[in-house]
């Protein structure tokens, strides 16, 4: 067995166990690991440390079961581990900012660390071939542009730190982007009917910072007053199609797996170089959407 298949064992043990204790060196018996060889791969494999780690899967299942207000504080916490109210609320506000309460009554999208798949790490499959992991589907083509296409939209910059995905907890400030841009692209007159929609991740203008743009498909490279143009320009490109149960998983979880598949595992293995921007294309960004892409242009010789 791969020493990362030993990890995996342990990530679906502690997923399956989050409202029990668990104990580091029962965990290293079920990766027949020493307690401490267990900790370190365990800490080099998933980027966080084993009670760390546990800690944030447990906030990130409490998050999600805050939202059926039937249910009281009191009991989301001691179901998912943690010994009090307040010990679970001090963890909350720790890791998001904003108590559980606060939350609760004001429902935003969270950065959450997600349950790792380690096995996206260490599979390499042909173009035009399903990958099926962990209720995730993967599909990697090759496409050609022979003319640019355009996309109307709005662009935040933010902290690289606060990348979604990137392994920090805290609030999905994306979300609220792309929330305002639905809100005004009935109005913008160049975004063409039925379009699809494009987040794209690039540069940003200062150290320590990324920007992202988030928009749709317009008639043309004209730009309204207070808004900006993404152009997926001509050329040949890597894409990455996946499919989860739903809407939620696509953009919460899916999205960076996939992502972490093409950008660490798929363009390394193939030796090929892309430019410095992550395109995400959606058919709608509604909740009756259970696919996308993520579009990434090479590099021409």
């Amino acid at each position: 067995m791969h020493a990362w298949e030993q990890i995996q064992i342990t990530v679906e043990y502690i997923e399956n166990h989050l409202a029990e204790e668990i104990k580091i060196n029962e965990l290293a018996k079920l990766a027949s690991l020493s307690s401490f060889y267990y900790q370190r791969l365990f800490s080099r494999l998933v980027k966080k440390t084993v009670n760390e780690y546990i800690k944030l899967r447990r906030l990130a299942r409490a998050s999600e079961a805050l939202l059926d207000k039937s249910i009281r504080i009191l009991d989301i916490a001691l179901s998912f581990g943690f010994k009090s109210h307040e010990t679970f609320t001090r963890a909350f506000k720790s890791a998001y900012g904003m108590t559980p309460e606060s939350y609760r009554n004001n429902p935003v999208i969270l950065n959450n660390f997600n349950k790792p798949q380690l096995l996206l790490n260490y599979t390499l499959v042909d173009e035009n071939v399903p990958l099926i992991v962990d209720e995730i589907v993967l599909e990697i083509r090759r496409e050609s542009l022979n003319s640019d296409e355009y996309f109307v939209g709005m662009t935040v910059e933010e902290p690289i730190n606060q990348i979604p995905g990137g392994g920090e907890t805290g609030v999905d400030r994306l979300a609220k982007l792309w929330d305002d841009f639905h809100s005004k692209s009935p109005r913008i007159s160049t975004v063409r009917a039925n379009s699809d929609e494009l987040g794209v991740a690039y540069m940003g203008t200062k150290e320590g910072y990324y920007r992202y743009f988030a928009g749709a498909q317009a008639i043309s490279n004209d730009v309204p007053d207070g808004y900006d143009l993404w152009e997926l320009s001509r050329g040949n490109y890597i894409v990455c199609m996946f499919e989860a149960e739903d809407f939620k998983h696509l953009v919460t979880d899916a999205i960076y797996k996939a992502q972490g598949y093409l950008f660490n595992s798929w363009l390394p293995n193939h030796k090929l170089s892309v430019l410095p921007f992550c395109a995400e294309r959606y058919k709608t960004h509604s909740p009756e959407t259970s696919s996308m892409e993520i579009w990434v242009k090479t590099e021409e010789l």
